[in-house]
């Protein structure tokens, strides 16, 4: 590739793949691929960037069947940590703070299930915001997938709290656990319009934050460990998850007819009138909004924070709006140092498949996808796919040759 043609990145991408003297090429290339894949350490922020914006650019492309079915398991899995979390502070005697920590901790299996098993958070997917900045989705695209998701949510966490009511699990410690619900859910019924939105946008600051420190994982336990912090946190100091409520407000709900439940909670039914479907409406509205303010400031602070530069011409070309905001914001389009933007998408494209093997096994399983937010002509979107070096060479320059060995025995491979 010619060096005139490349960019800095570019360039490093290239100097740090060239052999060592006596070395072979092709040996030196595999042994670099394999010390990539087999590093326990946790991904750099700027790939996490990239992890999050290939995220969402995923999931507006998901099936909606999968997506709903994803998401009702995620609304039961959250309804699992507030049942678990509920059950954990019933009538605890460690102090206010040790408490609200407790019962925090004990929360997270709600996130930690919906991580590592899979599945579809309405809260999570505010992260969308950085794919939808970069021009790779649309806004229609993206308020399709919060809203299947968010009533998703809401349907597997109602259909827990009709299990667990049936289950008896609120007459455990003589209705002590189902007063410590009735309660719970009372208190955030009771909120005013403003504290309930106000946090809302704390709540899912922290619940995106262990997302995000989620995509830089690499195990299992990486990630639990990246969520049980934020959203401990999140928790203990009472901040507002319009998932969650819709497991605590629904089980509190179903409370306020138990006279053992109430007896045991010290109220009368007429203290915890506001427990209705309006005052559940009325939480999870302003919780709601408080949770995408919160959720898509996380997300595009670091878009603005690692892919402006690389983003700013898409995002102007798809949205020609946003060219006022790169002005006010003193921020200029990344200046492309190649003739054409073909050529610049070609060296972007072999760029990240030398360097990113999730990347490349999308260019492997669907092409087409892979390469879709890249501005190239069907014919260099074929020579991608053949393996068509000469063309390649032809348009970009010539590779050095480590890179040009890696690629023509990957990209040449018959699976493309």
């Amino acid at each position: 590739m010619a060096r005139a043609q490349l960019s800095g990145k570019e360039l490093r991408v290239l100097e740090t793949a060239k052999p060592a003297p006596g070395e072979v090429p092709g040996l030196q290339s595999a042994l670099e691929e394999l010390r990539k894949s087999a590093t326990t350490d946790c991904r750099p922020p700027v790939d996490m960037a990239l992890k999050m914006e290939d995220t969402g650019v995923a999931k507006v492309n998901g099936n909606l069947l999968s997506i709903s079915l994803l998401g009702i398991l995620a609304g039961f899995f959250i309804g699992l940590g507030a049942m678990f979390c509920t059950l954990v502070t019933t009538d605890i005697n460690v102090g206010f703070g040790l408490t609200k920590l407790l019962g925090g901790l004990v929360f997270c299996l709600g996130l930690v299930l919906v991580v590592v098993a899979g599945a579809e958070l309405f809260t999570g997917n505010a992260l969308m915001i950085g794919s939808r900045i970069s021009g790779k989705i649309k806004l229609t695209q993206m308020l399709k997938n919060w809203g299947v998701v968010y009533f998703a949510n809401l349907i597997g966490s109602l259909l827990l709290v009709l299990i667990v009511f049936y289950s008896q699990f609120w007459t455990l410690d003589a209705y002590k656990v189902g007063a410590n619900a009735l309660l719970i859910a009372n208190a955030k019924v009771s909120l005013a319009f403003w504290p309930a939105f106000a946090r809302g946008i704390l709540c899912n600051a922290l619940v995106c934050l262990a997302v995000w420190l989620c995509f830089g994982a690499r195990t299992t336990v990486d990630k639990i460990f990246a969520i049980v912090f934020p959203i401990t946190a999140f928790v203990a100091c009472g901040f507002e998850h319009s998932i969650a409520n819709m497991y605590f407000i629904p089980m509190g709900m179903a409370m306020v007819g138990q006279g053992g439940v109430l007896e045991a909670a010290g109220v009368t039914a007429g203290q915890v009138a506001n427990l209705s479907a309006v005052g559940f409406i009325g939480n999870l509205v302003p919780v709601t909004l408080g949770n995408i303010v919160g959720g898509t400031f996380v997300g595009s602070i670091y878009w603005f924070a690692y892919l402006r530069q690389e983003r700013a011409d898409e995002a102007v070309a798809a949205r020609p709006l946003m060219t006022k905001v790169f002005s006010k914001l003193r921020l200029q389009p990344q200046q492309t140092p190649y003739p054409d933007a073909e050529t610049s998408g070609l060296v972007s494209v072999l760029a990240r498949a030398r360097d990113d093997n999730a990347f490349l096994a999308k260019l492997a399983d669907n092409p087409k996808q892979a390469l879709k937010g890249y501005k190239l002509t069907s014919e260099a979107k074929a020579a991608l796919q053949s393996g068509d070096i000469r063309w390649l060479e032809s348009r970009v320059g010539v590779l050095d040759e480590p890179l040009r060995t890696w690629l023509t025995s990957r990209l040449s491979q018959e699976k493309w």
